[in-house]
């Protein structure tokens, strides 16, 4: 506790003089009597920790056009393209995306705040890049149920909540189900249960919803078709039925309708209808694979505030310009 004390005391005085005082490393390391090398340390630890915020004020435009495009074509509330390469392959495209997100939930969560959070591969890699945002009386809620992962190595739904509550030092509710059900009628006892009810009502509630989307093409990174919640016969019906993708667990056709697919009375998510009430509603996406489901969930309205990597945004916008 004492080592930890020192550290963050040490942090601050470096972060304090190089930002405010605009002091070298050299003459800080001096001053404090350490390392250059520990000067460095100490502010990128102050970085992480949430002791220092870095923002950009762009002197240009506030969206680039690309940006601005799909904002207006969609009616979105908010939409950023991070910039990265084509080459980089789509995993470090994931990994930019999944940092900058991580930044913009920061910049809106505020006190008193209730955040929905859907489980899944994409948020759990946005759960890693965050930084400390202590706030007073927050909350973080379940969406989807899911229980353990395998697609998520170690990790559980539960402990991608738990990660999101402790990093805004805010109360973590956890939804205790499968991804789906059975049996239709085992959903339909669970929602009477009332401890189940306290968390659907926090999930009406919330101000802020962050989700991705699950692409039915996308077998390969889509975690919960990834697993084996759904036989083939799923599958098959699905198919069959004209699914196109996911939002936490709730299966969506291309036009956006989710209401008639017998696999949505299994599934443990919530009702769509509470992403057109919700405030803020967040999709996170990387990877051209994603792009059927994203077309779908913007078919139904379903989110405000779109962040996504440059090269599958400029895809979205070749496939509505051609339309």
């Amino acid at each position: 506790m004492e080592q930890n004390q020192d550290q963050l005391v040490k942090a601050l005085q470096a972060a304090q003089m190089y930002y405010y005082q605009d002091l070298p490393m050299k003459k800080i390391a001096v001053e404090l009597g350490v390392s250059h090398s520990t000067v460095s340390r100490l502010l990128a630890w102050a970085r992480s920790n949430g002791l220092v915020e870095i923002r950009i004020h762009d002197l240009r435009s506030r969206s680039s056009p690309l940006e601005e495009l799909i904002k207006l074509h969609f009616r979105l509330r908010e939409v950023r393209v991070v910039p990265v390469s084509e080459l980089a392959g789509e995993e470090m495209w994931q990994e930019r995306v999944a940092r900058a997100a991580a930044a913009y939930l920061n910049q809106l969560m505020e006190p008193n705040m209730i955040l929905g959070v859907a489980w899944g591969n994409t948020v759990n890699q946005i759960a890693a890049h965050l930084t400390p945002k202590a706030l007073l009386d927050a909350h973080v809620v379940q969406l989807n149920g899911g229980g353990s992962i395998p697609t998520l190595g170690n990790y559980s739904s539960g402990d991608i909540i738990t990660q999101f509550a402790n990093n805004f030092d805010a109360q973590s509710h956890l939804l205790p189900a499968p991804a789906f059900f059975e049996f239709a009628e085992t959903r339909q006892a669970m929602w009477r249960e009332r401890s189940v009810r306290r968390i659907l009502e926090m999930q009406e509630q919330a101000d802020i919803f962050l989700f991705s989307v699950g692409s039915f093409a996308d077998n390969s990174s889509s975690a919960v078709y990834r697993s084996d919640y759904l036989s083939e016969k799923d599958y098959a019906e699905m198919r069959q039925q004209g699914v196109v993708g996911d939002i936490a667990n709730v299966m969506l056709r291309a036009d956006g309708n989710f209401s008639d697919l017998p696999i949505n009375e299994r599934a443990c998510g919530p009702d769509l209808a509470l992403f057109h009430q919700v405030d803020r509603a967040v999709c996170v996406l990387s990877g051209s694979q994603k792009l059927s489901g994203l077309r779908a969930a913007l078919a139904g309205g379903y989110l405000t505030d779109l962040i996504i990597d440059e090269p599958t945004a400029r895809k979205l916008v070749q496939l509505f310009s051609a339309a």
